[in-house]
C-alpha cells in the first residue's frame, strides 16, 4: 500500500499539455475488464489504464449516482471512457443516453469508480461497494468536503483499492458552458494511479488541478465556499432580495454596481441542492469558527474616524 501523499499545502500541477498516453506505463498490461453488462464478478486485480486510449481500448468508469452532477460527469467523460451507471432511480435515463445501467454494486467492476452521491449517502454507498471491489480499482468521491469522505474511504474500503478524495469546484450551472478553466481539488489518499487521472483532467478537460490534503481543503473551502453559502442564505432573507424563483421580488431600483456583482455571485449558489448547503456549512468543522468571527465583525463598533 502506498502512503498518502505528504503534502502540507495546496499545489498546482504544472501547466502544459498532458503527458503522452500513446503507451501504458512499463508495468502495465492491457486491461481485461468484462463488458459493462456482464454479470459475473471479475476478482482479478485491475491493471493500469489510459483515459485517452483508442475507442476499442477505452478505460471503464462506473458512476455511482446519476443526479445532476453524475450526468455532468458522464457527458464529460463519455468521449474518453466506457461509462456504466449504478442508480436505481435513473437506470432508464442512463441507458437512454447510451450508458450501461448496473443493477447491483457487484457489477461495478470498472477501473475507476466515481461516487457521485451527496455526503449523507456516501457511507451507505461505500459499505455496499466494499465487498465487491478488487485490488487496483481507483475509487473517487466528489463531495464538497473532504475530511469526512477521506476518513470513510480509508476506514471502509479494502487495502488494495486505490483512493482519491476530490472536489470539483463547479457544478452543472457554473459548468454549463464547459469545464475548461475551472478548478478541481485532488486529495490523494492511497495509490499512485491518481496521477494519470490528474494529467487527463488538466490536459484533456482543461481543468486547473490543485493537489492538497483533506484538512487543507476544508480549511480553505470554509472561507471560499462555506462563507459564500452562508451569505447567500442570509442576504436572500433581506428585504428586496429573493431566492424563490417562482415568486421573485423585484431588484432594488436604486443599486450600485458592487451590489449587482455581489447579487450575481450569491445567485450562483442560491439554487444548490439542500444537501450541498448542509455539507459545506455544517459538515466542515472549519466553518463554525469562521461564522462566529463574521458575526463578531458585523456587530463590532466601527473604528473611530481619525479626522474627527
Amino acid at each position: 500500500m502506498d502512503a498518502p501523499l505528504p503534502v502540507a499545502t495546496a499545489r498546482r500541477l504544472p501547466a502544459g499539455p498532458a503527458p503522452s498516453v500513446d503507451a501504458p506505463p512499463a508495468d502495465a498490461r492491457p486491461a481485461d475488464s468484462p463488458p459493462a453488462d456482464a454479470r459475473p464478478v471479475d476478482a482479478r486485480p485491475v491493471e493500469a489504464s489510459r483515459l485517452d486510449a483508442p475507442p476499442g481500448d477505452a478505460p471503464s468508469v462506473a458512476l455511482i449516482g446519476f443526479g445532476a452532477f453524475g450526468r455532468l460527469l458522464a457527458a464529460a467523460l463519455s468521449p474518453h471512457a466506457r461509462i456504466s451507471v449504478l442508480d436505481p432511480r435513473a437506470g432508464a435515463e442512463a441507458a437512454r443516453l447510451g450508458h450501461a445501467a448496473l443493477d447491483h454494486p457487484r457489477q461495478a467492476t470498472a477501473e475507476i469508480v466515481i461516487l457521485a452521491v451527496p455526503l449523507p449517502a456516501l457511507e451507505g454507498a461505500l459499505r455496499g461497494l466494499a465487498p465487491h471491489l478488487r485490488p487496483g480499482q481507483l475509487v473517487v468521491d466528489v463531495c464538497s468536503v473532504k475530511e469526512e469522505p477521506a476518513r470513510l474511504m480509508r476506514e471502509l474500503l479494502p487495502e488494495g483499492v486505490e483512493l482519491l478524495a476530490s472536489h470539483p469546484m463547479f457544478g452543472p450551472a457554473s459548468a454549463r458552458d464547459g469545464m475548461a478553466g475551472r478548478q478541481v481539488v485532488l486529495c490523494p489518499l492511497r495509490g499512485r494511479r491518481w496521477r494519470r487521472l490528474a494529467a487527463f483532467l488538466r490536459g484533456r478537460l482543461g481543468l486547473e488541478v490543485i493537489v492538497t490534503t483533506p484538512e487543507a481543503h476544508d480549511r480553505e473551502a470554509a472561507l471560499t465556499q462555506g462563507l459564500t453559502h452562508l451569505l447567500a442564505r442570509a442576504v436572500a432573507s433581506l428585504e428586496g432580495v429573493s431566492r424563490d424563483a417562482a415568486r421573485p421580488r423585484p431588484r432594488p431600483r436604486i443599486r450600485t454596481r458592487s451590489f449587482e456583482l455581489i447579487a450575481e455571485a450569491l445567485a450562483m449558489v442560491a439554487d444548490d441542492a439542500p444537501e450541498v448547503y448542509e455539507a459545506v456549512t455544517r459538515a466542515n468543522r472549519h466553518v463554525p469558527p469562521l461564522r462566529e468571527a463574521l458575526l463578531r465583525a458585523l456587530s463590532a463598533e466601527p473604528p473611530p474616524d481619525p479626522g474627527r
